[in-house]
């Protein structure tokens, strides 16, 4: 009979210093991250005020499940500050509550052990404090789309799915993701209860442009396109961009490919052993979930997210990126000197991405908007005009207090890259 998982019952050093700096950065995060309410953000806090002040449901594009949520925090503007001031700070709220959620679903010691460098890695190393700073939607679909998902893998099925089509009722776009993760884990667990996630979210997705703008086929999206500029296929609408170019453009653009903001989707999952069943069958439908929003994002004319930095619609691939890294530093004994070489990369990266999103966000790119943004294409292309390298070449320096969200970042960075470095020079001093 297998010996039953083991729980966590103690606290090791190693463990108290890295909750230690979880906290600290989830701190950093709310207090010290600049934060505002900008650019598609606008739209969504103002259609929250319309429905709060004048009573009115704005026919907006977006949807208005991550807003309707962020409501008590506009309401709590009324008493402290501003509810501008809240709103704009309920993403980080949200993201520092995926993180709590997920940690008490996961009970076995390996389970926290990899969830806490989890948790480190998106705090300081992944996209995420860029977009925290803002109040858009990506971060809500994000957050309950994955925990959603490990709370299924748990045993709590009817919250896990209920998290997951709010999430994707946020993103329409995302319903292709929902669908394939829906396939896999029928693949997995050989029943079709499950599979009632698609046909609720559409319902619901429908049921809302109904009520919104008067017909569940409206999308607001009808005849939305972007400026004409030289490159070939703009100033069309739609899913008129080629959809090979979609892909190539997604994953190796240097202004908005995915292998250069989440490195850690180069590293596959092998063992379950290494994290656990759980967070294994957890990271897979994460998988699935990024490939449906590829698919569909491939053929949007703004595949690239409008003026944004990096890879806007798929802030959802830093999570299963972040948890790959977290995996090979749990299984550092095991990997070869050049798995060890790769790890240490794609961790260095990783952390300049967060870097780079909290500290420089898009400083330097007036290029990106001007003449009606003419050249914006070189900012998703041009490796001088991308948000990662820009800001070093322009010799930009934080700003403010975001100096203290870098000094962070490297101390996140160092601590997790130190097992890495000591495991390279100690096999290379044996070898001599």
């Amino acid at each position: 009979m297998p010996k039953p998982p083991e729980l966590e019952t103690t606290t090791s050093p190693t463990a108290l210093a890295e909750a230690v700096l979880i906290d600290v950065g989830l701190v950093l995060l709310f207090v010290v991250l600049p934060h505002g309410i900008f650019g598609d953000a606008r739209d969504r806090f103002e259609a929250l005020r319309d429905l709060i002040e004048r009573r009115t449901l704005s026919p907006m594009r977006f949807s208005f499940a991550g807003p309707l949520a962020s409501a008590p925090f506009y309401l709590l503007g009324k008493v402290f500050f501003t509810s501008q001031w809240w709103c704009a700070r309920f993403n980080t709220v949200l993201f520092g509550a995926g993180l709590v959620a997920a940690r008490r679903l996961m009970r076995t010691a390996a389970e926290r052990e990899v969830l806490r460098r989890f948790a480190l890695l998106l705090i300081a190393a992944s996209m995420f404090p860029n977009h925290l700073r803002n109040y858009g939607g990506e971060v809500f679909t994000a957050m309950l789309v994955a925990v959603g998902i490990v709370a299924v893998h748990t045993g709590h099925e009817l919250a896990g799915w209920t998290a997951v089509i709010a999430g994707v009722v946020n993103t329409p776009a995302s319903m292709v993701g929902l669908a394939l993760m829906v396939l896999a884990r029928r693949w997995r667990v050989r029943r079709w209860t499950h599979a009632l996630a698609v046909p609720v979210a559409a319902a619901l997705i429908l049921l809302e442009a109904w009520v919104r703008r008067g017909n569940p086929w409206t999308t607001g999206y009808e005849n939305n396109a972007g400026f004409a500029t030289i490159m070939p296929y703009s100033g069309r609408p739609g899913f008129s961009y080629p959809f090979f170019f979609g892909i190539l453009s997604i994953l190796f653009s240097f202004g908005r490919g995915l292998i250069f903001f989440a490195p850690g989707l180069l590293f596959w999952i092998r063992r379950p052993a290494t994290i656990g069943e759980r967070l294994r069958a957890s990271y897979t439908l994460w998988m699935w979930f990024l490939v449906g929003l590829i698919l569909v994002y491939a053929k949007w004319w703004a595949w690239y997210g409008g003026l944004s930095w990096g890879p806007r619609f798929f802030l959802f691939a830093s999570i299963p990126a972040a948890l790959a890294i977290a995996a090979k530093l749990h299984d550092i004994r095991g990997s070869s000197m050049p798995a060890l070489g790769a790890l240490l990369l794609a961790l260095t990266l990783s952390t300049w991405v967060g870097i780079a999103g909290a500290a420089f966000d898009q400083v330097g790119l007036d290029l990106c908007s001007q003449n009606n943004y003419a050249l914006e294409a070189a900012c998703w292309y041009v490796p001088e005009f991308s948000v990662l390298w820009r800001p070093l070449i322009v010799g930009a320096i934080p700003q403010e207090l975001t100096v203290i969200i870098v000094a962070y970042c490297v101390v996140v960075y160092m601590t997790l890259a130190a097992p890495v470095i000591v495991e390279i020079v100690r096999r290379a001093a044996s070898r001599t």
